[in-house]
């Protein structure tokens, strides 16, 4: 209290004096800065020159001046006495770089200390490698200065077999406080209870390093005083009541690379910036990693960042190369994976087999054979762990390094027959539920099939979606493996099942692959007329998705030829339909003319065949050209037609796909009159597509006629109605991550 007493009984002679800080500071010649800390209670204990210089500038009496120069002796440091240096701090290293952001949270936090107050407790937790005791040390050192009554360091061992008793550690830290040995009581209890009541008066700076759990770390908390203690734990230590926690991740890529360049020094990594950059990428930017390479380097003088980034490139040898001296990334991995249980170490290894970079839980479940509640746990005591990160709920990924070392376990400690089936188990489950999934979006299909049972439940459509989306590169590698494999009907059958899907997420970049991988397997099965089938989904994958348009109207004459020479009747209307619709897109007049004459053609095919969808897709693609040719007039003749018998509910057909292309007809009919400069009724039209466009949910089929009719709108003398309909078209685009698309529309906003 003595040293608070200082910083209050200066603010009083200052206001006293009716001096601001800046005017006291003029008088005595102590800096702004100083004063302030010294009123703050930051600096408690300012040297006798100091304090005789602020006593002549206030003017004060020789009692107040004794006052004054007594209290700032009383706030000077204690000596914090370690007994054989327990309690002493590691070294902190002179390349520290980064965590900035971090470090200032810190330096806030030290700020706010206060006699009388809670003490400040502050949690660094984060996987092996991530720099947490630096970190914890590095700003210790920062912060030496506003602690003058000591700073205190204990290494809690919680990776130990056997982690330090909290009991030991308070005999330490009481003995670091100048305690006595024979005065340390022997009850952990009454210990810890001398312990809180030192650091009530002491300004001390503690840091408790590599903590097991909460219960090791309670006893050790003080409950009040001007002092902060700082935990690192590999854990995230989240019972601990009234704490601040700063998680670490990797860092940045810039960081990391300016840390290597820090340990091999500046010219060294200046000759190579490109190479200083993958060798940090390689290292995953995980401090402990790039310590290690830059130590590497600092050992052998005649490598280059090349040559490193060489070795570090072999994914089979990178832990093994990211070792110098008795620094090894795997050590650091491994002192975590023995905490954890037989389970968790079981979801650990196998999840190495997964080929995405993110998972959930029923992907851990199926490859460890495990319940969705079991496997949940595992997840979370891996993410406890620092072994998986959890960058969303229920969503869950390896750093790259702890994937590495996820294999290496793997390899030595599982039977290869046992890696193969658990991998088989697992694409065989990503397969099945990829093909349920896709059929909720298939006319015919919807629901899952009574009694299916795959972990998941997939109750709606919106949940397979989001399911299809999140598991993509998960399912596309399992699609990979059995293509491989030759499993030809069921790339075929996956394939299948996406049809529909595919037009709710047009860009996620795969289609082209995916209908390549199921037309060749229906070569494969020596199929033609499934072939054409696939050539076709193919065809609208080139020209829709990836605007290869001379590819797509190859890829559906080859459809033709297969649809014909198989009698397929219906298949070949289809792939006239989306020959039509690749020179659509190209553009020339003589390819609008083809693109007429082909979905004519195939509209009388699928209309012989009783294919209501078809036929009404193969018109609509003709009217639309027709208008690009400047045949409005028979476009808007087809459009009129086509549009009352897709109305008439004895047309046919999927309810779904009619509806939607009713949708289409009557925004082609808006287009057109919209050409006509006849707005009122391309309004109507607009308007009335909407709603049976949103039967069959294509984001850019809604956002374009949402543009159109706000297009019109303006044209009729509304701009506050356009206005409201670009901002829904923005909305839905930005919803569905059409970034591009929402970017032009905010661009037309008024």
């Amino acid at each position: 209290m003595i040293g608070a007493d200082f910083g209050a009984l200066l603010r009083g002679f200052r206001h006293a004096a009716k001096l601001t800080i800046e005017e006291l500071s003029h008088a005595s010649g102590v800096s702004v800065r100083a004063i302030g800390n010294m009123e703050r209670g930051a600096s408690r204990g300012p040297q006798r020159r100091t304090v005789q210089a602020l006593a002549r500038a206030l003017d004060l009496t020789p009692q107040a001046a004794q006052e004054l120069t007594e209290a700032a002796s009383g706030g000077r440091p204690r000596s914090a006495v370690t007994v054989g240096g327990a309690c002493e701090f590691p070294r902190d290293m002179g390349d520290f770089t980064g965590r900035t952001a971090e470090l200032d949270v810190l330096d806030d936090l030290a700020d706010g200390v206060r006699a009388g107050g809670p003490a400040v407790v502050v949690t660094i937790s984060g996987p092996a490698g991530m720099g947490k005791t630096s970190l914890a040390v590095h700003a210790a050192e920062r912060l030496a200065g506003r602690f003058p009554d000591g700073r205190l360091y204990v290494d809690l061992r919680g990776m130990d077999a056997l982690p330090l008793a909290p009991a030991t550690a308070l005999a330490r830290l009481l003995k670091g406080l100048g305690v006595a040995e024979r005065s340390i009581p022997s009850d952990e209890a009454e210990r810890a209870g001398q312990y809180r009541a030192l650091l009530r008066e002491r300004r001390c700076l503690i840091v408790l390093d590599n903590a097991a759990g909460e219960a090791q770390v309670r006893p050790l908390l003080p409950a009040a005083g001007p002092g902060m203690t700082l935990i690192t734990s590999r854990r995230s230590l989240a019972g601990l009541e009234g704490v601040r926690q700063i998680p670490l991740a990797q860092l940045p890529g810039e960081e990391a690379a300016a840390l290597l360049a820090a340990i091999i020094g500046r010219e060294r990594a200046g000759a190579d910036p490109r190479g200083l950059a993958e060798v940090a990428r390689l290292c995953g930017n995980l401090p402990l990693a790039v310590r290690i390479a830059g130590n590497r380097l600092q050992s052998r003088p005649g490598w280059d960042l090349g040559q490193l980034a060489g070795r570090l490139g072999d994914e089979e040898r990178r832990l093994e190369a990211l070792a110098a001296g008795d620094l090894a990334v795997a050590g650091a991995f491994h002192l975590s994976y023995r905490q954890l249980s037989p389970t968790a170490q079981r979801v650990f290894r196998r999840l190495a087999l997964a080929a995405a970079p993110d998972f959930g839980v029923p992907l851990a479940a199926v490859l460890a054979e495990l319940d969705v509640w079991e496997a949940e746990d595992a997840l979370e005591e891996l993410v406890e762990l620092g072994l998986l990160q959890s960058p969303f709920a229920a969503r869950y990924r390896f750093h790259d390094l702890v994937r590495l070392y996820a294999r290496a376990r793997l390899s030595e400690q599982e039977p290869i027959e046992e890696q193969r089936s658990a991998r088989r188990r697992m694409e065989s489950w990503l397969l099945d539920v990829a093909v349920v999934a896709g059929r909720w979006f298939e006319p015919g299909f919807g629901a899952p099939p009574p009694g299916w049972n795959a972990v998941i439940a997939l109750e709606g459509a919106d949940e397979a979606e989001a399911w299809l989306r999140s598991e993509s590169e998960a399912w596309l590698a399992a699609l990979r493996a059995a293509s491989r494999d030759g499993e030809h009907a069921r790339v075929v059958e996956v394939a299948e099942s996406m049809h529909w899907f595919s037009d709710r997420w047009m860009h996620c970049g795969f289609w082209r692959e995916v209908f390549e991988r199921s037309s060749a397997a229906a070569g494969a099965l020596d199929d033609p007329g499934l072939q054409a089938v696939h050539l076709n989904y193919l065809s609208w994958a080139l020209s829709i998705t990836e605007r290869r348009f001379a590819d797509g109207e190859r890829a559906a004459l080859a459809a033709l030829e297969l649809a014909e020479k198989a009698g397929d009747v219906r298949q070949m209307g289809w792939s006239l339909m989306y020959a039509s619709w690749a020179l659509r897109d190209l553009g020339g007049t003589d390819d609008l003319r083809g693109a007429v004459e082909h979905a004519m053609r195939g509209a009388d095919l699928l209309a012989r065949e009783g294919d209501a969808e078809g036929y009404a897709q193969a018109v609509l693609s003709a009217a639309d050209c027709l208008s690009r040719l400047d045949q409005v007039e028979e476009a808007l003749a087809l459009l009129r037609e086509l549009a009352a018998a897709l109305g008439d509910p004895s047309y046919g057909g999927s309810p779904a796909i009619i509806a939607f292309s009713l949708g289409s007809a009557l925004d082609g009919l808006g287009d057109a009159y919209s050409s006509l400069g006849r707005w009122p009724e391309a309004v109507e039209h607009y308007r009335q597509a909407l709603p049976q466009l949103r039967a069959h949910p294509i984001v850019r089929s809604i956002g374009r006629t949402l543009r159109h009719l706000a297009t019109a709108l303006d044209a009729t003398g509304e701009p506050e109605a356009a206005r409201q309909v670009l901002l829904e078209a923005y909305e839905i685009y930005t919803a569905a991550g059409e970034n591009e698309l929402a970017a032009a529309v905010k661009a037309d906003l008024p």
